[in-house]
């Protein structure tokens, strides 16, 4: 087409393949997408423009100019957390929380209601006992994090005004474990369930200590790999029982 300086196909029927994206990147976009969203400091209005993009998922160009994004560090206990919180908001339970911040360390159980991003740090918004008096919890300072049993009621507008709204990156660690029970969800309270071989489950998780701590309070019968996690499983075992040896020997004493 002289009038294009270019080629077109005559055929209208013909179509370009698709492009495949596993759930891994799609987690990715996503995340990226909600940082950029609430991202307001320089360049914002270019910046909100690719997070409509990713949003969409199209090939859609937009004119970019020169102008630099900014960059976003991912923490696999942020990661983690997000995972196991974006479950409990789901599935309306309560979570335990263990907190560090500067005026020191606390815990307490949270209803919560929605994760955001302010001030380039994520936080997730809930309440203890009051539906009114909400509270944005900052993940960063979150030591661990664990989803009880007990559910509560959520309200269309329980979401008091005020707060803003995500998802993962980096590539999980995958273990393979043998559990008791079959699960019949796609994740394992809270850790997603990548595969599953009869009673043989392949678990993503994405930071190492929480997840050591998940195993000690979970039911479950054999732990398959990775090897460093069994090692490093085994070493906090001994390690706890040589304290309480210690213990026992002062108490005898």
């Amino acid at each position: 087409m002289a009038k294009y300086r270019g080629y077109c196909y005559e055929d209208q029927t013909f179509r370009l393949p698709h492009l495949y994206m596993t759930e891994e990147e799609q987690r990715v976009l996503k995340y990226l997408a909600h940082r950029y969203r609430h991202y307001d400091y320089d360049q914002s209005d270019a910046v909100k423009r690719v997070a409509h993009l990713l949003e969409r998922f199209t090939l859609e160009e937009q004119p970019m100019g020169s102008s630099e994004l900014p960059v976003f560090s991912a923490q696999p206990k942020q990661l983690q957390f997000f995972e196991l919180l974006s479950h409990a908001i789901t599935d309306l339970r309560r979570v335990h929380i263990h907190y560090r911040d500067h005026d020191g360390e606390r815990q307490f159980s949270l209803c919560p209601l929605k994760m955001i991003s302010q001030f380039n740090a994520d936080y997730v918004v809930g309440y203890e006992a009051d539906p009114v008096q909400q509270v944005a919890i900052r993940l960063e300072g979150i030591v661990h994090v664990s989803i009880l049993d007990e559910r509560f009621e959520y309200r269309s507008d329980a979401l008091l005004g005020g707060w803003e709204e995500p998802l993962p990156v980096r590539k999980p660690f995958v273990a393979e474990i043998r559990l008791k029970e079959l699960q019949q969800m796609d994740l394992w309270q809270g850790y997603r369930i990548q595969s599953r071989q009869d009673q043989i489950y392949s678990i993503e998780f994405y930071d190492t200590d929480a997840f050591l701590q998940h195993l000690f309070i979970s039911e479950w019968e054999e732990l398959l790999s990775p090897g460093w996690l069994r090692r490093k499983l085994q070493q906090s075992a001994e390690g706890l029982m040589d304290r309480l040896s210690i213990q026992r020997k002062q108490n005898v004493e």
